[in-house]
């Protein structure tokens, strides 16, 4: 996988929304406390530069979901509120590339490479950055503003959430994607191109 970033990378926010400040529905207690604001920070790169991006949203059929669209919990985290004219994906599985018509934005924009932050890593961030990988993007994820939320294993055992984090980025790595820091993937913007 690139470690570098190439071109015009557009930012994938996912299902930063606030259903999942209801954390007992999925688990009890998440990591990255500090994820939304490492967010917060690269959206404003990103506008700041007028790069693409995209927010996506998780719209549940579960009526007792959090993120179930008649709920309060369907609306977006303050951190990463659209702006008017800002994209908006909405679709009902893990992965963001289903359902909405990303793929074809991306293409329609010489888009090839794609930054996924958001929420949550094991879930829908680890779905979509399977795909983008698949489908030939160059992809990072970036390991602090993404988080994961505690789980129970098919025999009963307790997985805590930084344990779920740090495999799932894990699984990711190489493999599907480069996983950086927020810092370390500003670095690499902000370093002017050779010959620039």
């Amino acid at each position: 996988m690139e470690n570098t970033l190439q071109g015009r990378p557009a930012l994938l926010l996912i299902d930063i929304q606030q259903g999942f400040d209801e954390m007992e529905y999925y688990g009890g207690e998440r990591n990255n406390p500090q994820a939304e604001q490492r967010a917060q920070e690269l959206l404003a790169y990103w506008r700041e530069n007028k790069l693409p991006l995209f927010h996506i949203q998780y719209s549940s059929r579960d009526p007792r979901s959090p993120l179930y669209p008649s709920k309060k919990g369907f609306a977006f985290k303050e951190e990463a509120r659209p702006l008017p004219g800002e994209p908006v994906l909405v679709r009902s599985v893990n992965s963001a590339f289903i359902g909405t018509d990303l793929q074809a934005r991306l293409h329609a924009e010489n888009i090839d490479t794609v930054v996924v932050i958001g929420l949550t890593t094991e879930h829908c961030v680890s779905t979509t950055t399977r795909m983008a990988g698949n489908l030939g993007y160059h992809t990072f994820v970036i390991s602090d503003a993404t988080a994961s939320f505690n789980k129970t294993g098919v025999s009963g055992q307790h997985f805590d959430a930084a344990l779920v984090h740090e495999l799932s980025l894990a699984t990711l790595q190489h493999e599907f994607a480069t996983v950086l820091t927020a810092q370390a993937l500003l670095q690499q913007l902000r370093v002017p191109v050779a010959g620039s």
